[in-house]
């Protein structure tokens, strides 16, 4: 059953665009490794094994423009463009990121992933110590891998410590707000730094915690701990964080295991230095960045039935891709007047992009309008109860159907000419149909000219001979692309 839209509710706004509704959840799939040295001994360790340069200060994610002509119209519903105007900006809500948590990914020799991972440095002993300990919390799926590649790369006599922490340190999430300062003792707590709105990494590490809670393992006695504090403030959310990423656009563990770095956003998620020295796995994703062109790369995609309503962002954008932004911007707010003038839309520069931007809290509201949980704004009352009745039976039928076929490693085909375009790496966001795939970003108007996105699109799943439709969308921490590249577009600073 399709979740409700109240449960993500924006909850502040900052330059990095609305949050998920508040909770907490406690991760019972992750695993802490630990290696530590006494000085540089971890540093110097892990800098030869991750994509991030640990020498330098992590950078903080990548400010968000918000979608203006797409949130306008979406809210609108059919605005005319004469009152088209700007919204009045929030008093803007200050991030801090810590410097002791950082977004990374391992690499195998020839270039490819092995799992992505959050570092955590602490001096474990106080800040008088002189041992340097890197705490790396990775998706249970590829703890094992990862360990096994740690140990395989320690030299006999290299004066670093390799230690399993899963059952000793607790890893939990805090939604829903920006404050990440001021943790209680024994805890460590930063904004997610790929992207704040995926909430407050918590580690529970302190040695005081275990002596002022019962319970059987230290695991639980973490755990209890974390819960009692936390329910004072933040209501319970299990499994948040598994829809909040997915509608994010974020992949993770073996999603995006043996894929390239910049196939799986890792340059946008802030997990990679192109300045650093050497590394393993370096040398492929130094020429994907300086001499290749990425040609696949991993998006949000919401599956609909293809009687289903497309919603307007997805029609602005096709239109758009259709008809130019000039002529796509005319038909869509009909800035051509009977007497032939054009009329002005005050967008502050805006230039539309080829795809929808959408955040996480907005997929979900959109999501929840179309599977029959929430009324759209536009509905009519008297109307509510048999409409309502009608899309959530469509709906859930359609999630049933979309989890049956959408599995991690089946294809896309488009209809139009059965060709593969793309491949789905996880199964659906609970109580959606959106799911991660890696996608040629040719077909999605992204790369090149030879190909646009429709939103008549037909699409097959794995070996289904249903036809089904694909609207993609962008996440709001993605840059602008260069079409002719598939990476971030440069900025041209004129003098």
């Amino acid at each position: 059953m399709a979740y409700r839209a109240a449960s993500v509710l924006a909850a502040g706004a900052s330059k990095y665009g609305t949050l998920w509704g508040r909770g907490y959840e406690t991760f019972k799939n992750r695993r802490i490794l630990s290696v530590s040295g006494v000085g540089e001994h971890a540093t110097t360790y892990l800098q030869g094994l991750v994509t991030a340069d640990l020498n330098s200060e992590p950078s903080a994610p990548r400010e968000e423009v918000m979608d203006s002509v797409h949130a306008l119209n979406a809210k609108s519903n059919g605005m005319d463009p004469g009152d088209v105007a700007p919204e009045d900006e929030e008093e803007e809500v200050p991030v801090k990121f810590t410097k002791k948590l950082r977004a990374a990914t391992f690499l195998d020799h020839r270039g490819r992933i092995l799992t992505d991972a959050l570092l955590w440095k602490r001096n474990p002993e106080g800040a008088e110590s002189t041992t340097t300990e890197y705490l790396i919390d990775v998706p249970d799926d590829t703890g094992d891998l990862l360990l096994a590649h740690l140990k395989q790369h320690k030299l006999r006599r290299s004066k670093i410590k390799l230690v399993d922490k899963t059952e000793e340190i607790t890893s939990h999430a805090v939604y829903g707000t920006l404050n990440a300062e001021g943790a209680p003792p024994g805890y460590l707590a930063g904004m997610d730094p790929r992207h704040p709105s995926l909430g407050m990494r918590i580690l529970s590490v302190g040695t005081n915690i275990l002596d002022t809670t019962e319970g059987e393992s230290e695991r639980v006695k973490r755990q209890q701990h974390f819960e009692t504090l936390m329910n004072n403030f933040f209501p319970s959310t299990p499994g948040t964080y598994s829809v909040l990423r997915k509608l994010a656009g974020i992949a993770e563990g073996t999603e995006i295991a043996s894929r390239t770095a910049l196939e799986c956003n890792q340059d946008f998620l802030n997990a990679i230095s192109f300045s650093k020295g050497c590394y393993l796995g370096q040398e492929l994703t130094a020429r994907s960045q300086f001499t290749g062109v990425v040609r696949k790369r991993i998006v949000p995609v919401m599956i609909v039935d293809t009687e289903m309503e497309v919603p307007k962002p997805w029609v602005m954008a096709s239109m758009i891709q259709e008809l130019g932004t000039d002529e796509g911007m005319d038909k869509i707010f009909g800035l051509t007047g009977e007497d032939g003038e054009k009329k002005t839309l005050e967008l502050k520069g805006y230039i539309p992009p080829p795809l929808p931007k959408i955040s996480a809290p907005g997929a979900g509201s959109i999501v929840s309008m179309m599977m029959g949980s929430v009324a759209s704004p536009d509905h009519n009352p008297q109307d509510d109860s048999e409409e309502l009745n009608r899309l959530r039976v469509q709906g859930e039928k359609l999630q049933q159907e979309v989890a049956d076929l959408a599995h991690p490693g089946a294809s896309i085909v488009d209809k139009k000419d059965s060709r593969t375009i793309g491949k789905i790496l996880s199964t659906p966001a609970p109580g959606t149909t959106v799911i991660l795939a890696q996608m040629r970003l040719d077909r999605l108007g992204l790369l090149g000219s030879e190909h646009k996105w429709s939103r008549t699109n037909k699409i097959l799943i794995g070996d289904s001979d249903k036809e089904y439709r694909f609207l993609p969308f962008l996440p709001l921490w993605w840059p602008d692309i260069d079409p002719a590249t598939g990476k971030e577009k440069e900025v041209v600073v004129e003098e």
